[in-house]
């Protein structure tokens, strides 16, 4: 996920309002692709997002992106855009691209292929203090109050990202600080390099991000799977899937075989980046 992840979380929370910006123009696109046989394979992507992709094709969708220009025996084309309000309509909608390497299943801006894994938010503590006094698993946990912990702000509302909405529910905000989107570098890495520097004494992040970043740090950071909450309502892991437009079922055929004849390679590079993964459910499965 672009982030989106992917998933990003930001992402799907403005799934509405794109559907309605961007409704007319994508259909349009949608129709015209539908028609016309691939000569290369286009992707959206942003120049700028590790783990998931930056303009010099590191990361690890820009990994899964040439795997499949190579399977399918196609040139490999980018159209880079920084992934905020418009992402899809600006992309796929435009015609500028063909798809999208990571979002969220059943992502309703797109036709979604198969899963290729799942993922969910994770506590992320040093490991020398998460040996003495027990790792992080639980927003049950009794000692969440008196934390410094480091949440992702999406916009001036805690409660708008799923860890800041389950810590505020049980009354552990007191000692939350917020890391915006705005800000020398992702506000995932700066988290973990806050809790490498003792200036947190954890960070709840989306799973991807934070394998890849606490697997740089200094000194070594714990990791443990955040425990979803009991709200029903609040979905905390998420399966990412690759997204095309909606009329390009042809394109999401090719995309389900290569997902399921290449899932091993694609382990192997979410492995590579230390994405950490939850089994996907049995009809996910590519």
């Amino acid at each position: 996920m672009s982030s989106s992840c992917p998933i990003d979380f930001s992402r799907a929370a403005f799934t509405a309002l794109l559907m309605l910006l961007g409704a007319m123009p994508l259909a349009r696109a949608q129709e015209k692709a539908g028609a016309v046989q691939p000569a290369a394979l286009r992707v959206c992507a942003e120049p700028d997002n590790l783990p998931y992709s930056r303009e010099d094709q590191s990361g690890f969708e820009n990994r899964i992106a040439r795997l499949l220009a190579d399977d399918l025996q196609l040139p490999l084309h980018y159209q880079w855009l920084p992934d905020r309000r418009g992402f899809v309509r600006k992309t796929l909608g435009a015609d500028g691209c063909d798809l999208i390497i990571g979002v969220p299943a059943g992502d309703e801006r797109v036709l979604t292929t198969k899963a290729y894994y799942r993922s969910s938010y994770v506590f992320v503590q040093n490991e020398t203090g998460a040996a003495r006094s027990g790792a992080l698993r639980s927003f049950d946990d009794a000692r969440l109050p008196s934390l410094r912990i480091g949440v992702k702000l999406v916009g001036n509302d805690l409660a708008a990202t799923p860890p800041g909405h389950v810590l505020a529910r049980h009354e552990a905000v007191r000692n939350v600080v917020g890391f915006t989107v705005f800000g020398d570098g992702p506000p995932a890495q700066r988290m973990v390099d806050a809790v490498a520097r003792g200036e947190l004494d954890a960070a709840v992040v989306w799973g991807p991000q934070a394998g890849y970043f606490a697997a740089r740090a200094v000194p070594a950071l714990h990791i443990t799977q955040a425990a979803a909450p009991a709200d029903p309502d609040l979905p905390f892991s998420f399966s990412i899937a690759m997204g095309v437009r909606k009329g390009d079922r042809a394109m999401k055929a090719r995309l389900d075989d290569f997902l399921a004849r290449r899932a091993a390679d694609i382990g192997s590079i979410l492995d590579a980046y230390a994405v950490p993964r939850l089994p996907l459910a049995s009809v996910e499965k590519p």
